[in-house]
């Protein structure tokens, strides 16, 4: 049989396609890359926001016109079903949950009721980047997230099965590996470990390769500071911390249900600095929030420029079904939340190439990852700064480099 799989949104998804593709192959399938040549297509879905959601439904429409068994995966599998059951009822499911199962549902037509690790299943990696789901699910709710719907409560994979994982990609010729879960840093607080113990258990890999932790709550990463910090002295570990914070105020923060405030955020930002100076530090901000007034907006304002993150990724709100943010009085209308995006992705592509101006002159080694434009390659250094080079060389390689200019989102090198 052949099959087509194509995947979007986070690293979780991606880590679900990779757990897709290792069960297509293990039973001697064919992944293809293009529809046309597919007996079976399956998507993996993402609904975080609306535009989202639409772009989703838009591609499923397309490929369903192909008249191909079509399997849809990923988080609107497990929640928005209607309305992918609307576009037509004999589109198959595959819940986010449940993308272990994929045989099962191309074998059977149906699921069974039984719930296993993913970490349990082999992988196909055919990339150098591996993303490996440490856990599935989050213990929070917080009012305008969708996924947490998706992807059910917390539930933390063991360590050892995740270094089996992580080995399995390294064997495939993987040499990055991304961490992942909807929260990083709650991972084990369903058990009797956390995210500290699991990647200082990885201080025992051999083999030359770098590791990506994802996002982590500040609320949950306070919880186990020491371990966390402790952990990243790792050398294989990138000096890079995602600490979403989404508003400068703490009513907002309040509302969107965080359980942290912004002092404690600064905090934490404080933490990674003071024990890891190059760190690369990223963030994200929900702009419009509801009832977020222009006093509350210039919260934000002034926290970015007191934190100043290398990465800023700026969302609009986008009201999600199932959660209570979207029932929640105080809409912002669009004109506003646009302007506001507007002044925030000035502001933060400003600080980002400030900051990146400080590595001009500095001597990093960076694994090459992927083929850049015009011949260039990108390579990430140590803190996962992206570095170009216009060297001739091949992915998968580390060369050290000399940072010689730098823009707002990325540096540019010379190999030494």
């Amino acid at each position: 049989m052949k099959i087509y799989v194509e995947v979007f949104g986070c690293t979780a998804n991606k880590a679900d396609a990779s757990l897709i593709k290792g069960q297509i192959k293990k039973e001697n399938h064919e992944i293809v890359n293009n529809p046309k040549d597919a007996d079976v297509l399956i998507i993996l879905t993402c609904t975080v926001i609306d535009t989202t959601e639409q772009r989703m439904l838009s591609r499923i429409k397309q490929l369903n016109t192909t008249g191909k068994k079509l399997i849809a995966a990923g988080c609107m599998a497990s929640i928005q079903t209607e309305k992918i059951q609307d576009i037509s009822s004999n589109i198959m499911f595959l819940p986010a949950q449940d993308s272990y199962k994929i045989l099962q549902l191309l074998n059977n037509g149906k699921l069974a009721n039984n719930n296993e690790n993913k970490t349990k299943y082999a992988k196909y990696f055919d990339d150098i980047i591996a993303p490996i789901s440490i856990a599935e699910g989050c213990n929070f709710s917080c009012s305008y997230c969708i996924t947490t719907k998706a992807r059910g409560k917390l539930r933390s994979f063991p360590i050892n099965e995740i270094k089996k994982d992580i080995k399995e990609s390294i064997s495939q010729g993987c040499k990055e590996i991304q961490l992942t879960a909807q929260d990083t840093s709650s991972y084990g607080l369903d058990s009797n470990s956390n995210l500290g113990e699991l990647i200082q258990n990885l201080n025992d890999i051999e083999e030359e390769i770098r590791i990506r932790i994802g996002m982590m709550n500040p609320y949950t990463f306070l919880k186990n500071q020491e371990s966390i910090v402790k952990g990243y002295k790792n050398s294989k570990i990138y000096k890079f911390a995602h600490l979403p914070v989404q508003s400068g105020d703490n009513e907002i923060l309040s509302n969107m249900n965080r359980k942290y405030t912004v002092e404690e955020f600064k905090n934490a930002v404080k933490i990674f600095r003071k024990n890891y100076p190059e760190i690369t530090i990223a963030t994200d901000i929900i702009v419009g929030f509801p009832t977020e007034t222009d006093e509350q907006f210039q919260h934000t304002i002034d926290l970015l420029k007191k934190i100043k993150p290398d990465i800023t990724n700026i969302t609009r709100f986008s009201a999600r079904p199932f959660t209570l943010a979207k029932f929640m009085k105080g809409r912002i209308i669009t004109e506003i939340v646009k302007e506001r995006s507007k002044i925030l992705s000035e502001l933060c592509s400003k600080i980002s190439e400030e900051n990146n101006i400080k590595h001009v002159g500095k001597k990093y080694n960076i694994l090459i990852t992927k083929k850049g434009k015009n011949n260039t390659f990108v390579g990430r250094s140590e803190n996962y700064k992206p570095v170009v080079i216009d060297e001739n060389v091949s992915i998968g390689q580390s060369f050290p480099v000399k940072i010689k200019k730098a823009a707002s989102t990325f540096l540019v090198g010379s190999i030494i």
